[in-house]
């Protein structure tokens, strides 16, 4: 017999027993369990390192590991390969701050310093969110953990650059792209939120230089005036079609800029001429090239204004434009402010404002990869859940612009590329030995590093030994099922594809499930500055993985948000419970030869029928909406039946013959419960891995885990006897509800007459006898077709189930004096409230003075307390009449 199961269920003492024993066992390593079942594989999106484990992580993870358990079940060889992410801009912010707080400076400690002390606080660190993602219970293969920094992660980026170079697919170039200066680095656009804010738009005049006259233009960003090389009116502007060609002057540096005409200026916004500051504005960079304008830069790297911006040298940005503004005032240039409604670019990560700057950098050539991609989803190479992503993906992949690679970071994969002094640029798989032009041997590598997502994009294949290995024989490659939020299609999943089918020529996975965000109980997005976050540890430390799990699932469908509501996890931690007792209570009742297995079919009972063919439905139902990923419907399934249907019908049903003398009627309740129990905590157990583990090795089994228990398989469901118990128990829940109506004591045992309609209907009731006396608490029955053997209708509760009519004689069911006594102090009660109420309503100085509402109210409250009085009178005067 296994171990005793314990009074109360504790998750801390469960989930800490079980994930050890699984890794130790070798659970979670690739292993074919049905012949021809096939691989199924998902990667890990990987974390930050730099991170802790957040309620996002926790439904990533938690959405992963069913598709995981679920395929593990089926016998698919299946592999979920975790990993993190060295996350290039956080983490060096992360360390750079611990660094400053100690008082070292890392231009100071120097750049080979500084990396060794990030791979120190990784070492720290590092391992911190994977530890945290353990205690969820993910069953991933943890040998084949990678890091995108690691040997294996680092020659395929390596292979990647080189490899796109050569196509000619990766480039060098001077481009606009997003500054952010508290990073100090290029960030991508994707990377930039665009917030809503109220700004304003000033107008500012600039003098013509050949007559007398001015152009007015108006800008939200004053201080870039110092960067203007051109004003641009549309060309059909009747109001400036005169100044085409012609020159103004720049206010305060005074130099001549030309008037151009150009369509993409709109007419309608501000006065209708644009200053054109290609520096410091992407759409003015593409005006400047049409135009083949100067491109001057006014800022440094920080965000202050550089010496290009004359008397304004050294000042911080915003500080620039409160010294223009003053400054055009005093020369009488400055005209008018306006409100304006603005959309600011700021870094997803510090949210500080971005500032377009030209910078020499790397790019990718976006625009022949995203043609692969188009077409790879045209054939339908990959599925989006919910398929209405895929217009999103399309959309995005048909606007794409050139990917700006470079980040100016020390953290991260150093850019495959050296310079010669001669000018020469020489990418290279391994680092050269001397210049191939001039035959120096002075070179001097490229100090920028890859954006975080050039590696991330590779994490399909570059995990599993790509380029090392060939693609045909990468042993997971391509994957099965990414699993992701919506959120990242453009960062992640588009770039993967794009990688993916270049370097590969696969597509690296052929299912992409999205989930949406986890919000708070009101809706809103959880931040620090709402301090409205759900840290997942302290939930697993209260409640259990399980529970917490569950919850995740519970109401949810893919591609849309979630609100977590914390009642839910109470009601989930009530489920866990009554699944321990409903197991609990069937150890108890279980002796050393009970087996698993289902006894012979003339063995059983009506009501062993009905929870075998409902469960094989449930069986049926679930694995076809887990197909559809729809895991909150399988959730509430699950949730429906173990509840409801097993623990408050079938347990009940089966005490009467655990109960009594008949061993082989004892032997068949305790081999269908403990069967239908097993096999429904292996239908729960991608959900609940800890407890279904638990309870399943607590009672007879026949697999070592439930882990490696297969998926259950299903037979014909006989619905015959689902009809015919659905009946039996809508008959037992009409007994218990007009009990309640009439407020029958629990413990007082009653009769109950029913009329059916026909023979078979007699029959039915008669032989499912039992469960009406033992759940209905009846203690006579008595089955009729004929009307005249009823006792008197008129006294006597009644109600109407599938046509028969079952009828509960009130002498016997109540103590009717002590019913009329228990009415007789309520009708004395309401006496009274009619009378205050009435008293009240009738004094002319409350319906005068007082507030209309209150009035109003009183006038309702009489109303109610005479119908109430009505009741209790008439039903006090119909249990006289049963006395007489």
């Amino acid at each position: 017999m296994s171990d005793k199961i314990a009074k109360a269920y504790n998750p801390k003492t469960v989930e800490q027993k079980w994930y050890q024993e699984w890794e130790d066992k070798g659970y979670f390593k690739p292993k074919e369990r049905k012949e021809g079942a096939g691989k199924y594989s998902i990667m890990m999106p990987p974390p930050n390192v730099t991170g802790q484990l957040h309620i996002g992580h926790a439904l990533d993870m938690t959405w992963q590991d069913i598709l995981i358990r679920l395929h593990r079940q089926k016998g698919f060889e299946t592999v979920y390969i975790p990993g993190t992410d060295h996350a290039g801009i956080a983490t060096q912010r992360r360390v750079r701050d611990q660094l400053a707080e100690e008082g070292i400076d890392i231009f100071e400690l120097g750049r080979e310093n500084f990396i060794d002390k990030v791979w120190q606080w990784k070492d720290q660190y590092g391992a911190m969110i994977i530890d945290q993602a353990r205690q969820l219970g993910i069953s991933c293969d943890w040998d084949r953990e990678s890091f995108t920094m690691d040997e294996k992660c680092s020659n395929a980026v390596q292979e990647a650059f080189v490899s796109l170079y050569e196509k000619d697919l990766i480039y060098k170039g001077s481009y606009i792209v997003n500054w952010c200066p508290s990073c100090d680095t290029t960030i991508s656009d994707i990377e930039v939120d665009h917030i809503d804010k109220k700004g304003n738009l000033y107008h500012i005049a600039y003098p013509l230089a050949e007559h007398d006259g001015e152009i007015i233009i108006a800008t939200t960003r004053p201080e870039t005036i110092l960067g203007d090389v051109a004003v641009a009116v549309n060309p059909d502007d009747d109001r400036y079609k005169h100044l085409i060609g012609k020159e103004c002057i720049l206010p305060i540096l005074n130099r001549k800029i030309p008037i151009i005409a150009d369509e993409y200026v709109d007419m309608e916004f501000g006065t209708g001429a644009l200053k054109i500051t290609p520096g410091h504005d992407p759409n003015d960079f593409l005006v400047g090239k049409k135009h083949n304008l100067p491109e001057i830069n006014i800022m440094n790297d920080d965000a202050t204004i550089n010496q290009e911006g004359g008397p304004y040298a050294g000042f911080d940005r915003y500080e620039c434009r409160k010294a223009i503004i003053k400054d055009l005032e005093n020369i009488g240039l400055f005209r008018n402010k306006t409100d304006n409604n603005m959309s600011i670019g700021q870094c997803s990560r510090c949210d500080t404002v971005v500032e377009p700057l030209i910078k020499n950098q790397w790019f990718v050539k976006m625009e022949p990869l995203a043609k692969r991609a188009i077409e790879a989803s045209e054939k339908k190479l990959v599925e989006f859940v919910p398929d209405r992503f895929e217009k999103t993906y399309l959309q995005w992949l048909g606007k794409i612009r050139d990917w700006c690679i470079s980040r100016q970071l020390w953290w991260g994969h150093q850019i495959p590329a050296w310079y010669c002094a001669c000018g020469e640029i020489i990418v290279s798989r391994e680092e050269p030995d001397q210049c191939p032009s001039c035959k120096r041997f002075e070179l001097i590598q490229d100090e920028d590093v890859l954006d975080t997502w050039f590696s991330s994009a590779l994490w399909p294949f570059s995990t599993q030994g790509w380029p090392n290995v060939e693609v045909k024989d990468l042993e997971f490659y391509p994957t099965s099922t990414l699993v992701t939020g919506y959120d990242i299609i453009f960062f992640w999943v588009v770039r993967m594809i794009t990688m993916g089918l270049e370097l590969t020529d696969e597509m690296p996975f052929d299912t992409v499930l999205l989930h949406g965000l986890v919000r708070d109980n009101l809706g809103r997005k959880m931040s620090k500055s709402l301090d409205n976050g759900v840290d997942p540890l302290e939930v697993i430390s209260e409640y259990g993985a399980d529970v917490l799990r569950f919850t995740l699932v519970s109401g949810n469908t893919p591609g849309n948000d979630m609100r977590f509501h914390f009642d839910r996890l109470e009601s989930n931690r009530n489920f866990t419970n009554k699944i321990w007792n409903a197991a609990r209570f069937i150890q108890l009742n279980l002796d050393d030869n009970t087996k698993i297995g289902l006894p012979d079919k003339d063995s059983l009972t009506n009501s062993d029928k009905w929870i075998i063919s409902r469960f094989y439905q449930l069986a049926n139902r679930v694995t076809n909406v887990l197909s559809r990923h729809e895991f909150g419907e399988a959730a509430r399934m699950l949730y429906d039946f173990m509840w409801s249907e097993f623990c408050d019908w079938y347990i009940e049903m089966s005490k009467p013959r655990l109960y009594s003398d008949d061993k082989k009627a004892k032997d068949t309740a305790r081999a269908v419960l403990v069967t239908i129990f097993s096999q429904t905590l292996q239908l729960m157990h991608p959900f609940m891995p800890f407890i279904t583990e638990e309870l399943y090795l607590s009672l007879p089994h026949e697999y070592d885990s439930i882990m490696i228990a297969p998926w259950p398989e299903v037979s014909s469901v006989d619905e015959q006897s689902i009809a015919d118990m659905t009946t039996v128990m809508e008959a037992i829940r009409s007994i218990r509800n007009l009990r309640q109506e009439s407020d029958i004591k629990p413990s007082k045992k009653i009769v109950a007459y029913f009329l059916c309609e026909d023979e078979k209907m007699l029959e039915l009731f008669s032989e499912n006898d039992i469960y009406i006396q033992s759940l209905g608490n009846i203690g006579e029955t008595h089955f009729k077709l004929d009307e005249s053997e009823l006792p008197n209708k008129e006294e006597c509760l009644t109600t109407v189930v599938k046509g028969s009519s079952i009828y509960l004689p009130l002498v016997e069911a109540i103590d009717i004096n002590g019913e009329i006594e228990r009415f007789k102090k309520e009708e004395k009660r309401l006496l009274s409230e009619v009378k205050r109420a009435s008293g009240k309503l009738a004094n002319e100085n409350f319906v005068k003075k007082a507030p209309e509402k209150l009035v109003d109210e009183e006038k309702q409250k009489l109303k109610e307390y005479q119908s109430q009085l009505e009741s209790v009178q008439s039903r006090v005067e119909e249990l006289k009449n049963l006395k007489r």
